[in-house]
Order: structure tokens, then C-alpha cells, then sequence
């Protein structure tokens, strides 16, 4: 089986998730069949250095980046705590909610197919 080099500028799109999170599989499926190259990062091999969700936190609202659905969440009691949620989702990355779309300086959270379309036909004009 052959393997062609990905190179740098291939690869547009940034794909944070887990494997095993059927939306982050979605955002995966969703650029393969349009064949737009893509970077997966899998939450549950690597978490978020500090000035990626920085970034991240610059493109999209805090509140909208933890996952107040999940399990963590939920165990730990926050809905009735006060907390900084940049500081919780560096320290307990299960609450974040993904998956998390990077294109360029953007960022969406979740399944976002009509903005991913935008980014796509924004970028073969």
C-alpha cells in the first residue's frame, strides 16, 4: 500500500474530538467526501495545550465550549458551582464539547455543516 506525504499547507482544516464521539466522526466524514485534507486531534490521546483553547476561546464563547450534557459535568456537581471554564476544560478535558472545527482563525463547536459549507465555497472563490 502506497502513503503519499501529507504536506503542511494539505491540510486545512483541524478536527479536535475523540474517535469514538459520533459527531466528531461526522466532522471527519463530512470534509472526506469533499475531499478538504484535515488534521484530527484525538482529546483522548492529547489535550488542549493553554494557548490552543485560547484560540479556540477567541473564535467561539466560552460558554459555548463545555459539554454541560456530559457525564463529567454532571458527576462533578457544576451546574451548582461557580468555576472559570477555560481553567476547568485545560484541567478535565472530558468537558469540553466537541467535536471543534479550526479553519483558518475560525472555530465552530459541534456539528456545524452549513458553516463548514461557507468555509469551503469561501475558500475555492
Amino acid at each position: 500500500m502506497r502513503r503519499h506525504k501529507v504536506m503542511w499547507w494539505a491540510i486545512m482544516v483541524q478536527i479536535i474530538g475523540t474517535k469514538k464521539n459520533s459527531d466528531s466522526r461526522k466532522a471527519e466524514r463530512y470534509f472526506k467526501e469533499r475531499g478538504v485534507g484535515y488534521h484530527f486531534v484525538n482529546l483522548a490521546e492529547r489535550a488542549l495545550s493553554p494557548g490552543e483553547l485560547e484560540n479556540i476561546a477567541r473564535c467561539v464563547d466560552p460558554e459555548d465550549l463545555i459539554d454541560r450534557e456530559s457525564r463529567e459535568y454532571k458527576v462533578r456537581g457544576m451546574a451548582y458551582m461557580e468555576f472559570n471554564i477555560l481553567e476547568e476544560l485545560l484541567e478535565h478535558p472530558a468537558l469540553i464539547k466537541i467535536p471543534i472545527v479550526r479553519w483558518n482563525k475560525e472555530a465552530a463547536v459541534g456539528v456545524q455543516e452549513a458553516r463548514w459549507k461557507s468555509w469551503i465555497q469561501g475558500e475555492k472563490a
